[in-house]
């Protein structure tokens, strides 16, 4: 299939669904009404809750969720080939995780925007609560630690990144006093944020950085400090004053870059001919584990991830100022995330083919361009080779619309080092959340102060992060379990949104089903790592991934009990 067939019947499909089953499952099955008070109403303080225009929240919350994933999971994922990979991010996405983070989002909404761990005790029983924040806890430990030294390598493949994104502070700041302190017109201060931003992209050609060692602290641990130092302090300061007009901007990053995907498919797929080169089915590529269950584990946001729960139920739920734009902000953005993917594929599997320098200097194209890339597992697994997969496809078909190469390497650099700090930024703020939670809950009120939670938070992950040694890159000794559990996560919230619905009429079967694909899936794929790990002699891995097993084994036995024992109409 061309390139532009498939981006353009999967957008028009993406159109269809969310204005029928979107509707459907908002008015029919959530039944949302713009008369039920919000929590960003009812609680408003001004640092976490806060109620938000609709357009401001949806930038928050995409940018929240999509980070690198969407990137990442479908730049590896394709290697099973391109047809698995799309039907996984184009139905998976559909009918589990806009669904997942659409239920997530309201019934936060409807429980005074507490997370899905803390719900957990409402619509199961708090011994399963206690169980989902260990391994909420555990997610998040995790996904702070990794992603300074995720932004810290793409600052070193594409220091031309670096300006621009350390840029988007002021721009972020200066937008949100001008709208929240001084009302002004959100229109106007927003194109002149693009504008601004457009300017640093450019300037960042010309003002390149590389971090130096210091004080014998290489460059990625010196990153890494300096990311947890600013996740701490973004993470305590209220939501407006940084944090969410970051993630407004970034979303505008977004919107321009897949534009100019967008144009850059359609002009080379009409005028040039852009195929998939990438074959439509490559079921045992060299060192890849089995496509079943592990592409419904590698390819996670884009068509599911169990870390969207915790952003629509930890931040969003916060802030969303009536139920009506949870449709858009909770399901239309998950839906827009899918996109995104389906733009990776095809930058991935057809904009590669464009031109390709292998490792000896070669220019390839085509099928051989592919085949250079994706020749093993081992040679497509990294983070740096998924990264550039995408950032090469993506200059290539910029190059075809006249924007220069090296001009749309910047634009793809800053995208995807803005989006991992826009993770960093709000899976700390949730772990300071659930911190919160839980000594809210143990009756440890000092640890519930916003300071002291964010300092466990930023600290733990410091530690993990610095476990092996000073170059922080501690965080990818527990990585490996890291897409299993955040399927599990998943897979729990779509039960514990199962149950809820269950109690309040006949459609709990809609998620019912996405829980036990997942959860089987996910099972599946983490008890095949425990038993690599065996052979492996990774006695780590061996016990935390067991710990990992049985507390999900125990929570889907907890929820069945639950499920049995509840009621409609309760």
């Amino acid at each position: 299939m061309g390139s532009v067939l498939l981006m353009l019947l999967s957008f028009l499909g993406y159109i269809i669904v969310y204005h029928t089953y979107g509707r459907f499952l908002s008015k029919k099955v959530f039944r949302i009404s713009r008369e039920t008070l919000t929590p960003s109403h009812e609680l408003n303080d001004g640092i976490d809750y806060v109620p938000t225009q609709k357009g401001i929240i949806f930038g928050h919350h995409f940018t929240s969720i999509a980070g690198t994933g969407p990137i990442v999971g479908p730049a590896i994922g394709i290697i099973w080939g391109w047809v698995p990979a799309f039907l996984w991010v184009f139905l998976g996405s559909i009918v589990m995780g806009a669904v997942h983070d659409f239920g997530s989002l309201i019934i936060s909404l409807r429980n005074n925007g507490k997370s899905i761990a803390d719900i957990t005790s409402k619509y199961l029983n708090r011994r399963a609560r206690m169980l989902f924040f260990l391994i909420v806890f555990f997610e998040l430990l995790i996904v702070v630690a990794i992603f300074g030294l995720v932004i810290a390598i793409i600052f070193s493949l594409f220091p031309q990144s670096v300006f621009p994104v350390w840029f988007e502070i002021p721009i972020a700041i200066f937008l949100g006093y001008m709208i929240y302190k001084k009302q002004g017109n959100v229109i106007v201060y927003t194109m002149l944020a693009i504008i601004l931003m457009c300017v640093t992209v450019i300037m960042g050609h010309y003002v390149q950085f590389k971090m130096p060692s210091i004080l014998g602290i290489p460059p990625t641990g010196v990153w890494t400090i300096i990311l947890l130092i600013y996740a701490y302090i973004a993470s305590t300061i209220p939501v407006t004053a940084l944090l969410q007009p970051r993630d407004y901007i970034n979303a505008w990053e977004l919107f321009i870059a897949t534009g100019l995907l967008v144009i850059g498919v359609l002009v080379t797929g009409l005028f040039k001919g852009m195929p998939m080169v990438a074959p439509a089915f490559n079921l045992h590529p060299e060192g890849a584990p089995s496509m079943w269950p592990f592409l419904f584990i590698t390819i996670a946001c884009g068509a599911i991830s169990g870390f969207h729960s915790l952003v629509s139920s930890g931040t969003s739920a916060k802030q969303v100022s009536n139920e009506e734009d949870a449709l858009f902000v909770g399901y239309g953005s998950m839906l827009l995330e899918s996109a995104l993917a389906v733009l990776v594929i095809i930058a991935c599997g057809a904009g590669i083919g464009l031109a390709y320098a292998s490792k000896d200097g070669q220019i390839l194209q085509g099928v051989a361009a592919w085949n250079a890339h994706y020749a093993s597992w081992s040679g497509a697994a990294g983070l740096g080779a998924k990264i550039n997969a995408m950032v090469v496809g993506a200059a290539n078909m910029m190059a075809t619309i006249g924007i220069p190469k090296f001009i749309g390497i910047v634009i793809m650099g800053v995208f995807i080092a803005s989006f991992a700090g826009t993770t960093l930024d709000t899976a700390t703020r949730i772990q300071r959340y659930i911190i919160a939670e839980l000594a809210t809950d143990i009756k440890l009120d000092v640890l519930a102060n916003r300071w002291i939670a964010t300092g466990i938070a930023v600290v733990t992950a410091l530690i993990l992060a610095f476990a092996t040694g000073a170059h922080g890159k501690g965080a990818l000794t527990l990585w490996p379990l890291f897409g299993a559990i955040n399927q599990i996560l998943a897979a729990l919230a779509l039960l514990v949104i199962t149950i809820y619905l269950k109690r309040k009429g006949p459609w709990f079967w809609l998620t019912l089903i996405p829980f036990i694909f997942m959860i089987i899936m996910t099972i599946w794929g983490l008890f095949l790592n425990i038993k690599d790990f065996v052979i492996s002699s990774n006695w780590l891995l061996v016990v935390i991934g067991g710990i990992c097993l049985v507390l999900s084994v125990w929570l889907v036995i907890e929820g069945i009990l639950a499920f049995q024992s509840c009621s409609s109409h309760q």
